[in-house]
């Protein structure tokens, strides 16, 4: 599918080159016959992030944040304003384009890579490209380290000014858009350099725990964030061992970002994502990941639908683990026997429980506090959605107690689904009002960065299980307002 969708041949391919000569901090030619000292390499992505983070706090001005990331990353003055405003060279490029577009509807062609390029020296834009980025970043061209005169048509002041309507359009949205194509970009291009990558995998435990218990708006940005130190290092040569641990990050990840996408409702992007994470898992050739991988896509389609496709992701992610008793194995075999519950085939929904419970008791006890991992109140949040959906309300209403004390005080949205999984097995024990009390309590309760539109879905459940003239209670219809009412953050 991949090869259809992105053309992408094998990964890591593509070398990135610097045309013409060496510039110093100030992005200046050095003096022929000048004595030129090699600079040092410029620092990472994060440092810039953690200078921007911590200098916005304080109160700085883009323009002093820009100067501070220049002094101590070594990185040109251009360069040092988009890592002072957060941009991503994909988003950036997008976005001076834009602006260029509004006054010329010929304008300068700008895109991430030829920005690129002009932050690292390569060669001098055009002055109407001058002109574009000083106007975009509110800056003169010394500023920015760039040569010709301020633009023609306006006064220096004036091109100090903000530019809100781009400024406005660079949206969550738009950066998951802009990600998710540089992270492609780079997984079919590119050849990796080394170099803290045991950082990064630290990085990405802590990211995994934080999982559990962060909003999934917020979650989504420090991804994005991680990803782009991922992606510098997948832009430059490596060894095939650290290849392989650098595609195994770009999975899990992107895997993260589906499933924060897929818990704020945007469920095309959440879609794309999975399968870029996918691609990652199988470049990788880690095969318990792709396994995972899978088994983590199947919850969009179980949740969305089709459930046939989240009967086939989780299958395939069984088959793959081959039968060895391990976390993914356990979780993709209770991922396809509460798909199977839901299509009504309990033969074969019971089969794979029983399954599922010979390989979890097999189990060697594990890390609770990682997105990745399948703690037993994980395991009973999938045996509890089976039960439900198999009609055993009273074993499932059990599962449910079980589960929910199980989970830590910081925790996320699962004990909100198994109390709502509750109000549903209620409802198919003809216990409308309870239900319904149960579905509205639990709605209200879950805080609004966190009530999400999976929320919402599930709080909906509760009504389509309601039988007969129970639709029309007072408790059901005070629900079904509660629904109507805007969600939580998109």
């Amino acid at each position: 599918m991949w090869g259809k969708i992105l053309g992408i041949p094998r990964f890591l391919r593509r070398i990135r080159r610097r045309i013409g000569g060496t510039r110093g901090a100030a992005g200046q030619r050095p003096l022929i016959g000048a004595h030129v000292t090699t600079p040092a390499p410029p620092h990472r992505p994060s440092c810039a992030r953690a200078i921007r983070v911590r200098e916005e706090q304080a109160g700085r001005s883009q323009h002093d944040i820009a100067d501070l990331i220049h002094q101590h990353c070594g990185v040109s003055r251009l360069r040092s304003y988009r890592l002072a405003l957060g941009k991503t060279l994909a988003v950036a490029g997008r976005e001076v384009r834009a602006l260029a577009l509004r006054h010329d509807p010929e304008g300068p062609r700008v895109e991430g890579d030829q920005l690129s390029s002009w932050e690292t020296g390569g060669r001098e834009p055009r002055r109407a490209v001058v002109n574009v980025l000083c106007a975009y970043y509110g800056a003169t061209p010394r500023a920015l380290g760039l040569s010709g005169e301020p633009p023609a048509t306006s006064t220096t002041e004036e091109a100090l000014l903000p530019v809100p309507a781009v400024a406005s359009s660079s949206s969550l949205a738009d950066r998951v858009d802009a990600a998710r194509r540089s992270t492609n970009s780079a997984l079919a291009a590119g050849t990796v350099a080394g170099g803290q990558i045991d950082l990064l995998d630290e990085r990405l435990l802590l990211l995994r725990r934080q999982y559990l218990y962060t909003p999934p708006e917020t979650m989504l940005t420090q991804l994005l964030e991680e990803l782009d130190d991922v992606e510098a290092l997948v832009r430059e040569r490596q060894t095939t061992s650290v290849h392989v641990r650098l595609t195994e990050m770009t999975a899990l990840l992107a895997t993260l970002i589906a499933d924060s996408l897929m818990k704020l409702g945007d469920l095309r992007r959440s879609g794309v994502w999975y399968e870029t994470a996918r691609f990652a898992a199988e470049e990788s050739g880690n095969r318990d990941l792709r396994a995972r991988v899978r088994a983590q896509a199947a919850m969009l389609p179980y949740y969305y639908g089709p459930l046939d496709t989240a009967i086939a992701l989780a299958r395939e992610a069984r088959l793959l683990t081959r039968g060895r008793p391990t976390a993914t194995a356990a979780f993709a075999t209770m991922a396809e026997a509460r798909a199977l519950a839901q299509t009504g085939d309990s033969v074969q929904a019971e089969l794979r429980l029983k399954e599922a419970a010979l390989m979890y008791e097999r189990l060697p006890s594990g890390a609770d506090d990682d997105a990745f991992a399948f703690p037993r109140r994980r395991y009973l949040l999938y045996l509890s959605g089976t039960y439900t959906a198999l009609g055993r309300t009273s074993a499932a209403m059990k599962t449910q107690a079980e589960a929910i004390a199980l989970y830590p005080v910081q925790t996320g949205i699962d004990p909100s689904l198994l109390h709502l999984e509750t109000a549903i097995c209620l409802a198919m024990e003809r216990s409308a009002t309870e239900a319904c009390q149960l579905a509205t309590a639990v709605y209200l309760q879950v805080p609004e960065e966190h009530r999400t539109p999976i929320i919402g879905a599930r709080a909906r459940g509760v009504i389509e299980k309601l039988p007969g003239a129970s639709g029309r209670t007072r408790a059901a219809m005070e629900l079904r307002e509660l629904l109507a009412l805007p969600e939580g953050p998109k």
